[in-house]
Protein backbone atom coordinates (compact mmCIF):
# COMPACT_ATOMS: atom_id res chain seq x y z
CA UNK A 1 0.00 0.00 0.00
CA UNK A 2 1.28 3.30 -0.68
CA UNK A 3 -0.03 6.41 1.17
CA UNK A 4 -0.15 10.15 -0.76
CA UNK A 5 -1.40 13.35 0.53
CA UNK A 6 -3.95 14.54 -2.60
CA UNK A 7 -5.81 18.17 -2.14
CA UNK A 8 -9.37 18.63 -3.93
CA UNK A 9 -10.72 22.12 -4.01
CA UNK A 10 -8.35 22.99 -1.66
CA UNK A 11 -8.79 20.36 1.01
CA UNK A 12 -6.79 17.84 1.65
CA UNK A 13 -6.90 14.12 1.96
CA UNK A 14 -4.58 11.54 2.79
CA UNK A 15 -5.59 8.04 0.84
CA UNK A 16 -4.15 4.66 0.69
CA UNK A 17 -3.79 3.38 -3.02
CA UNK A 18 -3.11 -0.75 -3.21
CA UNK A 19 -0.26 -1.57 -5.30
CA UNK A 20 -0.84 -3.85 -8.40
CA UNK A 21 -0.23 -7.81 -6.99
CA UNK A 22 -0.76 -6.47 -3.49
CA UNK A 23 -3.61 -8.25 -1.35
CA UNK A 24 -4.42 -5.22 1.42
CA UNK A 25 -7.58 -3.24 0.56
CA UNK A 26 -7.55 0.52 -0.33
CA UNK A 27 -8.73 2.94 3.31
CA UNK A 28 -8.91 6.75 2.94
CA UNK A 29 -8.54 8.89 6.14
CA UNK A 30 -10.43 11.77 6.78
CA UNK A 31 -9.05 14.83 5.66
CA UNK A 32 -5.72 16.47 6.47
CA UNK A 33 -5.16 20.25 6.89
CA UNK A 34 -2.98 21.43 4.53
CA UNK A 35 -0.64 24.72 5.51
CA UNK A 36 -0.46 27.69 3.16
CA UNK A 37 3.50 28.93 2.89
CA UNK A 38 3.98 32.39 1.45
CA UNK A 39 6.34 32.43 -1.07
CA UNK A 40 6.47 35.82 -2.61
CA UNK A 41 6.57 39.33 -1.00
CA UNK A 42 2.81 41.05 -1.25
CA UNK A 43 2.57 43.31 -4.20
CA UNK A 44 2.61 46.47 -4.05
CA UNK A 45 -0.07 48.70 -5.62
CA UNK A 46 -0.86 49.71 -8.84
CA UNK A 47 -0.02 53.44 -9.74
CA UNK A 48 -3.05 54.80 -11.48
CA UNK A 49 -1.60 56.76 -14.42
CA UNK A 50 -0.01 55.25 -17.05
CA UNK A 51 -0.78 52.27 -19.23
CA UNK A 52 -1.03 48.58 -17.34
CA UNK A 53 0.84 45.56 -18.67
CA UNK A 54 -1.95 42.63 -18.29
CA UNK A 55 -0.66 38.87 -17.73
CA UNK A 56 -2.53 36.95 -20.32
CA UNK A 57 -2.36 33.72 -18.42
CA UNK A 58 -1.91 32.45 -14.84
CA UNK A 59 1.70 31.87 -13.98
CA UNK A 60 5.13 32.43 -12.01
CA UNK A 61 6.81 35.55 -11.98
CA UNK A 62 10.17 33.97 -12.96
CA UNK A 63 12.30 37.05 -13.41
CA UNK A 64 12.21 40.86 -13.56
CA UNK A 65 13.88 41.87 -16.80
CA UNK A 66 14.51 45.99 -15.91
CA UNK A 67 14.99 47.47 -12.55
CA UNK A 68 12.07 49.08 -10.49
CA UNK A 69 11.97 52.66 -12.55
CA UNK A 70 13.96 52.13 -15.11
CA UNK A 71 13.26 54.04 -19.00
CA UNK A 72 12.01 51.56 -21.29
CA UNK A 73 11.24 51.24 -24.84
CA UNK A 74 7.77 49.47 -26.82
CA UNK A 75 8.17 45.93 -27.02
CA UNK A 76 11.42 45.46 -24.59
CA UNK A 77 10.89 42.39 -22.07
CA UNK A 78 10.13 43.32 -18.96
CA UNK A 79 10.00 40.87 -17.02
CA UNK A 80 9.33 36.27 -17.51
CA UNK A 81 6.45 34.50 -16.76
CA UNK A 82 6.64 30.94 -16.44
CA UNK A 83 3.62 28.93 -17.45
CA UNK A 84 3.39 25.26 -18.20
CA UNK A 85 7.17 24.92 -18.19
CA UNK A 86 7.88 27.26 -20.65
CA UNK A 87 9.58 31.04 -20.01
CA UNK A 88 7.41 33.73 -21.75
CA UNK A 89 8.90 36.81 -22.29
CA UNK A 90 6.44 39.84 -21.41
CA UNK A 91 6.91 43.24 -23.06
CA UNK A 92 6.40 46.63 -22.52
CA UNK A 93 3.32 48.06 -24.73
CA UNK A 94 5.10 51.42 -24.66
CA UNK A 95 7.73 54.18 -23.81
CA UNK A 96 8.05 54.91 -20.28
CA UNK A 97 9.01 54.70 -16.63
CA UNK A 98 8.51 51.39 -15.44
CA UNK A 99 6.68 50.27 -12.30
CA UNK A 100 6.02 46.82 -11.15
CA UNK A 101 3.19 45.28 -9.16
CA UNK A 102 4.44 42.30 -9.14
CA UNK A 103 7.51 40.77 -7.02
CA UNK A 104 9.80 37.73 -8.88
CA UNK A 105 8.27 34.45 -7.11
CA UNK A 106 4.89 35.47 -7.21
CA UNK A 107 2.08 33.44 -8.79
CA UNK A 108 -0.33 35.68 -10.96
CA UNK A 109 -3.64 35.11 -12.40
CA UNK A 110 -5.01 36.10 -15.90
CA UNK A 111 -5.92 39.41 -16.45
CA UNK A 112 -3.76 40.31 -13.23
CA UNK A 113 -1.76 44.17 -13.41
CA UNK A 114 1.89 43.03 -13.71
CA UNK A 115 3.66 46.36 -14.52
CA UNK A 116 2.63 49.90 -14.99
CA UNK A 117 4.55 51.98 -17.89
CA UNK A 118 4.11 55.80 -17.29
Amino acid sequence: MRNFIITVNGKSYEVGVEEVGASAPVQTAAPVVAKTIATAPAAKPVVANGEKVISPFPGLIKNLLVAEGATVKKDQPILVLEAMKMDNDITAPCDGVVSFSVAKGANVESDAVLAVIS
